[in-house]
């Protein structure tokens, strides 16, 4: 039943606590660990905080990056040691392990950050839902193997007294994973800019994170990307032949995102990018509309 979720540590810099994290992963029944960039592995200091979960260790995969650790999610979930002002999804942890257990079918992703900073707000923009453990206000210190235990005992207990073999929650197709969500952002953008609805004078970044927002809540599976892939190319087709007005938009965007039957995943660009202008901000404060607006503080281990 917990087969399909994955604890992901995203830039860990101390090794013993991927060992902690391994430790508290076998206690509750989760094998599957991901490791993003970690600054040092594998190390004696990881296999002597495991103490004893040497399995989990030995068959933890190491990625280079984000987006490969979530090529084959298909719900995904950051821990965040703050809430948010923005009105993004957020669980505990008894909701967080309710929802997984009750999509057990579901290939899951739970992400935990960086020992002083956390998840990025770009990384947590990725998420479907927020995690966020309530604890002492003024002290919100929290160890990342210590909050993976707690969401890994909600975890236990919820498969524990699961009485019947749980589904999609009103579902009856497969879940689209991280790659084909990101594929059909960029192609949906590419659509927005070609039908003059975005444009380089007027594109909101929160607008952008709106659309994509409402996207991730809905759950999309397989079957609909198609579909909306579809209208989408539907749509391109038929304004083609009057695209001429367009042209110089489409020709800036061509290094942005490409579209086609096989479109790359959308990946916002950076202030080092000639298209900056397109690129999401770093915020999730639906006050900062300006690309180069303030950001959110770093946050606490978590």
């Amino acid at each position: 039943m917990l087969s399909n979720v994955r604890i992901l540590l995203v830039s860990t810099t101390h090794p013993g606590n991927i060992g902690g994290v391994a430790r508290a992963m076998k206690n509750m029944g989760l094998t599957d660990l991901g490791l993003v960039a970690p600054k040092i592995y594998p190390s004696e200091d990881a296999n002597a905080r495991a103490a004893g979960a040497d399995d989990i260790l030995r068959d933890a995969q190491v990625f280079d990056s984000l987006d490969e650790a979530l090529a084959d999610r298909q719900m995904i979930i950051g821990a965040s040691a703050r809430l948010r002002t923005v009105a993004w999804p957020q669980l505990d942890p008894k909701q967080c392990a309710d929802k997984i257990i009750a999509n057990s079918n579901v290939k899951t992703a739970i992400l935990f950050g960086r020992e002083r900073t956390g998840l990025t707000n770009d990384e947590l923009e990725r998420c479907h839902f927020l995690l966020h453990i309530p604890c002492n206000p003024e002290f919100k210190s929290l160890n990342v193997a210590a909050a993976v235990q707690v969401v890994a005992y909600e975890l236990y207990q919820a498969a524990n007294s699961a009485a019947n073999p749980p589904t999609i929650e009103d579902s009856d197709g497969e879940r689209a994973n991280g790659e084909e969500l990101e594929s059909f952002h960029g192609h949906l953008l590419q659509t927005l800019f070609d039908i003059g609805f975005l444009h380089e004078r007027k594109s909101s970044p929160t607008l952008i994170r709106r659309l994509r927002r409402i996207f991730n809540r809905s759950g999309l599976e397989k079957t609909d990307i198609h579909i909306l892939r579809g209208i989408l190319n539907a749509v391109q087709k038929h304004i083609r032949p009057s695209m001429t007005g367009l042209n110089h938009r489409s020709a800036q965007l061509s290094e942005f995102v490409e579209c086609g039957d096989s479109p790359p995943p959308f990946v916002p660009c950076g202030d080092e990018s000639p298209h900056s202008m397109f690129a999401l901000d770093s915020g999730l404060n639906d006050d900062q509309d300006y690309l180069n607006g303030p950001t959110l503080p770093p946050e606490q281990d978590s």
